[in-house]
């Protein structure tokens, strides 16, 4: 399965974007869907993931309230929408498939087959 990135942009602090995840190449209906980000000369982290089971959504605490993350399986397409965005938020994101859908494995990293190239995301005033 092939994973592609878009949306990333340069936005103002307290503005929006939606970046997407379209998969090609492979099923994409079996995975859940998740999104990490990296910030320049930090590890990559966990931002949400969204169940292939239960639809179940799950967030870091630094997104919580502000991100969403959502699917529609018809397009094979992922996406995470970012509100309120701040200079923290500054970061490449990337979007994996993970063919397990708990709590626990859909936060670590390991745990995902397949990931995008990135897409960046600049808050800057």
């Amino acid at each position: 399965v092939q994973l592609q990135a878009s949306g990333g942009g340069l936005v103002q602090p307290g503005g929006s974007l939606r970046i997407s995840c379209v998969a090609s190449g492979g099923p994409f209906t079996p995975y859940s869907l998740g999104w990490f980000r990296q910030a320049p000369g930090k590890e990559r982290e966990f931002v949400a993931a969204i169940s292939y089971r239960t639809r179940q959504t799950y967030y870091s605490d630094p997104v919580k309230g502000r991100f969403t993350i959502y699917r529609d399986n018809a397009k094979n397409t992922g996406y995470l929408q970012l509100n309120n965005l701040k200079p923290d938020d500054t970061a490449i994101y990337f979007c994996a498939l993970n063919p397990y859908y708990t709590l626990s494995d859909l936060t670590s990293r390991s745990r995902y087959d397949y990931w995008g190239q990135g897409t960046l995301v600049t808050v800057s005033s």
